[in-house]
C-alpha cells in the first residue's frame, strides 16, 4: 500500500533531479499542493525560493552600481565629501586638525580663469565663503584690477568674480591643518580639479602661494593636464608683499579675464 510518505520521498527525488537540471524550485508549488507534502519540505523549498530571490537582488545591486561608477565624471553635479571617521585626538598642545571643505567651486559658464587656495581658513568655513579672513586682502585686490568697490557681503563677492570670468577653488578636498597654516598641511585629498576643468572654459590655472601651488602640482596636474601659475599669497601670514606688489602680480589673470 502507497503511504503519504512514499509519496513525499518520490517527491523529493524528481526535486533534487529537476534542481541538478537547472529547472526553478518554484515549479514544484504545485507538486506540493497535489501531494500534500509534509511542512518540514514546505520549509525547505521556501528556503531555497528566498535563496534565488536573494541571489537576483544582489545581481541586479551589482549591476547597478556598475552602471553608476560607469557614468562620465562631467555628468556628476558637486557635492561635498562625507565627513571621515573621527581621527584619534590631537597631542596635547597641538592644534593640528582634520578638515573637510566645506564650500562649493564657483564657476559658471564664462569662467576662463580658475583662481585655488588650499583649504578656507577657519573665518573662511564659519563665514561660508573664500578669502574671508578680515586682513586677507584677496578682495581688495580683485576690487583694484577691475575697478570696482570692495565687496562686503558674499554674494557680492561671487558677482564680482563671476562677471569677469574667475572660478574660485582649493586644492584640497580634506587634510588635516593647524590654524590657517599651510606649512602645517598634511594628510592630503585633493578635490577634483579636473571635474571643474569639464564644466567650464577655464583657460588658466592660478594657486595664490607656494603650498597651493605645490599641492596641485603633486595632486592635480597629473590629472587635468593644465599648469599652474603661481600668485604670491594674498594671506595676512605674507606680510612681507605689499597690496601694490599683490594687485600688480594679479594682473597676469587679466588677459583672460578680458574674454569674460
Amino acid at each position: 500500500m502507497r503511504t503519504n510518505e512514499d509519496a513525499s520521498w518520490e517527491l523529493i527525488g524528481a526535486h533534487i533531479a529537476a534542481e541538478s537540471s537547472g529547472k526553478s524550485p518554484r515549479l514544484f508549488s504545485s507538486r506540493r499542493t497535489l501531494f500534500g507534502i509534509p511542512s518540514a519540505l514546505d520549509e525547505e523549498l521556501a528556503k531555497l525560493d528566498q535563496e534565488v530571490a536573494k541571489q537576483t537582488a544582489t545581481h541586479e545591486a551589482q549591476e547597478a552600481a556598475s552602471e553608476a561608477a560607469a557614468s562620465p565624471t562631467s555628468e556628476r553635479a558637486w557635492a561635498p565629501k562625507p565627513a571621515a571617521a573621527p581621527k584619534p585626538a590631537a597631542v596635547p598642545g597641538s592644534a593640528q586638525q582634520h578638515v573637510v571643505h566645506p564650500l562649493a567651486p564657483v564657476f559658471d559658464e564664462r569662467s576662463r580663469v580658475l583662481i585655488l587656495g588650499t583649504m578656507p581658513s577657519p573665518k573662511s568655513r564659519e563665514t561660508g565663503f573664500y578669502y574671508n579672513h578680515p586682513q586677507n586682502r584677496f578682495w581688495k585686490v580683485m576690487a583694484a584690477l577691475f575697478d570696482e568697490p570692495i565687496p562686503a557681503a558674499n554674494q557680492e563677492k561671487k558677482a564680482l568674480v563671476l562677471a569677469h570670468g574667475i572660478a574660485l577653488w582649493d586644492v584640497l578636498a580634506e587634510c588635516t591643518i593647524k590654524g590657517a597654516s599651510d606649512g602645517t598641511i598634511a594628510e592630503c585629498v585633493p578635490n577634483d580639479i579636473a571635474w571643474l576643468l569639464g564644466q567650464a572654459p577655464v583657460e588658466a590655472v592660478f594657486c595664490t602661494g607656494a603650498k597651493a601651488a605645490e599641492l596641485y602640482g603633486k595632486y592635480c596636474e597629473p590629472s587635468t593636464r593644465m599648469p599652474c601659475t603661481r600668485l604670491p599669497s594674498t594671506s595676512p601670514a605674507n606680510a612681507a608683499t605689499s597690496l601694490d606688489q599683490l594687485i600688480e602680480a594679479y594682473r597676469q589673470i587679466l588677459p583672460f579675464c578680458a574674454q569674460a
